[in-house]
């Protein structure tokens, strides 16, 4: 059975998966993401009251920040899962870090979604950070819906916020909603796909704006609601963006190359509503996967998915670590059997969570699109697969080599042991690259931003009572080593000084500066020096 309103030839999806939308959260620090994903669960009627990251005593507690650091700091660092109902919806929402430091889980976290959400501040427009992740959701034609958020505070023209983004991000933009006024004078914005008045509320933050549905834009009710100068502004604006601007196109934002634009304040409450209502009828439903030997429909009956993030004790007083999976097909059942493709071995999958941001519970049931959290003692690691007996691997989840390069020692010497387990940890977390070198003790860590190292030394003091400190390296950067076997050896053993092991055993090549790795490509031509490595099993 085909459905016509749909450009692609795929089958109708079953209804509960067909109502699933699975997207991420990108924008630069700072612009209101954390904000805007408590307005989300607001709306969706999972929180009572939403907590400001930067409000005063109880509620700053965000639901979605549940690392003592994120708490001190007020930023997200680990990327973190929450589903919720939301009208006949089901929000499988994923936040990432914003910060530059913690690039590597954000790319990850965005082979899990369909979808993204960019959040761009009114005054500051597009960032260096949300141009950097922007990229990686090119790479993968996700679609992308776009919040500039802040419009309760002077932020700048309109057209020249979307000139920005059409320019920088080469991307073409069409107005969801059009603002009226801005700043102090900001009354609220004008619904341009169903011809709505949205009035914003300041007295009350938690408080859904007041809709007020309108024949057009030349209704006279429209003058009981706004002062005659904004209005006529607002009818000129529009009346050029209508020229100007490309309208919504559904077919051209699920390819990615039009992307809606809302206009509204997180912090008021203002216009989540509208952009929630946009992800739920423009939204993709749950895609095809890609995988080897072949893609995975979401419709397919057997259950399958892939680990794209791992989380160690988020629960500190069980040492847990949890395997965040997305569900690539299939209806899946508590108590189910799936065969760990990697180790080929079955799994029980007995107690599996979904999340509600920091809460969770057990998941009797979840369907492709859904990501379920699975607690485990590190049998399961970023990339793996889970099927009911396939073999099949998901392609697409990348490692990349660190920039920053440290030692990393135990404040207590007789305390070496516990310092190996702990970076164990975090490597398969995918929070550090841990290299064991040939030659000489200690550990090298590295990461891809200098704010890691803050972050893996007050976690591994916090998580395991262990001081550590981290010391400036003679090495600068790693290259994974690939080639023929006999000669990959006969290079490592001349390049002993310089050779380690990662978390997986594979060899690595450190190198001091660039004219290492240069002389390795002129006197080794057989010999593959690489900066990524495919998180695959």
């Amino acid at each position: 059975m085909l459905d016509a309103t749909q450009p692609t030839n795929r089958p109708t999806l079953p209804p509960e998966i067909a109502r699933r939308r699975t997207f991420a959260i990108i924008s630069h620090p700072d612009a209101g993401k954390t904000t805007l994903t408590e307005k989300f669960l607001l709306f969706g009627g999972a929180i009572q009251m939403a907590g400001q990251v930067r409000a005063k005593g109880e509620a700053r507690r965000t639901r979605s920040d549940f690392m003592q650091m994120e708490k001190d700091r007020g930023i997200s660092v680990s990327a973190s899962a929450m589903s919720f109902d939301y009208r006949t919806w089901r929000f499988n929402l994923v936040d990432t870090p914003g910060h530059s430091d913690f690039s590597e889980d954000t790319y990850r976290t965005l082979t899990a979604v369909d979808a993204a959400i960019m959040v761009i501040d009114g005054a500051k427009g597009v960032e260096s950070q949300t141009r950097k992740l922007f990229e990686v959701c090119r790479l993968r034609d996700l679609p992308i819906l776009t919040f500039c958020n802040k419009m309760d505070r002077e932020s700048r023209d309109t057209f020249e916020i979307i000139d920005e983004i059409q320019e920088n991000l080469a991307i073409d933009v069409t107005p969801a909603s059009w603002p009226i006024g801005m700043g102090r004078d900001f009354l609220g914005c004008y619904d341009l796909l169903h011809d709505r008045l949205e009035l914003m509320d300041r007295a009350d933050r938690n408080r859904v704006a007041e809709s007020v549905k309108m024949q057009g834009l030349d209704d006279p009710k429209l003058a009981q609601h706004i002062p005659a100068a904004l209005l006529d502004k607002l009818r000129e604006e529009v009346e050029m963006a209508r020229e100007l601007l490309p309208p919504m196109d559904r077919a051209a934002f699920l390819q990615g190359t039009l992307t809606p634009i809302w206009f509204g304040s997180a912090i008021n409450s203002f216009g989540v509503k509208e952009l929630m209502d946009g992800i739920a009828e423009y939204g993709p439903e749950p895609q095809v996967q890609h995988a080897e030997p072949r893609e995975v429909a979401p419709e397919e009956a057997k259950v399958s998915g892939f680990v794209f993030k791992v989380q160690a004790n988020m629960d500190p007083k069980h040492r847990d670590r949890v395997a965040f999976v997305r569900l690539a097909s299939g209806h899946f059942q508590r108590g189910m059997k799936l065969t760990h493709v990697r180790s080929k071995k079955p799994m029980a999958i007995t107690n599996p969570v979904l999340f509600l941001a920091s809460d969770r519970e057990l998941a009797e049931e979840a369907w492709a699109g859904d990501i379920i959290g699975i607690p485990n003692h590190g049998q399961l690691r970023i990339g793996d697969a889970l099927t009911e007996g396939e073999g099949l691997r998901f392609t697409g989840i990348p490692s990349f080599a660190p920039e920053l390069l440290q030692t990393c020692r135990a404040g207590d010497p007789m305390k070496a042991k516990h310092l190996d387990k702990a970076l164990m940890q975090f490597a398969e977390e995918g929070a550090a690259k841990v290299f064991k070198p040939m030659i000489g003790s200690g550990f090298v860590v590295g990461v891809v931003g200098a704010l890691q190292f803050e972050v893996l030394a007050s976690r591994i003091e916090i998580e395991y009572g262990l001081p550590v400190r981290f010391e400036p390296s003679q090495f600068t950067s790693a290259r994974w080593v690939s080639g023929p076997k006999p000669k990959v050896e006969a290079f490592m053993a001349a390049n002993k000084q310089h050779m380690a092991e990662d978390n997986d055993g594979d060899p690595v090549y450190l190198t001091r500066m660039q004219w290492d790795i240069d002389r390795v490509v002129r006197d080794y031509p057989d010999v593959t020096l690489s900066a990524t490595k495919e998180l695959m099993v």
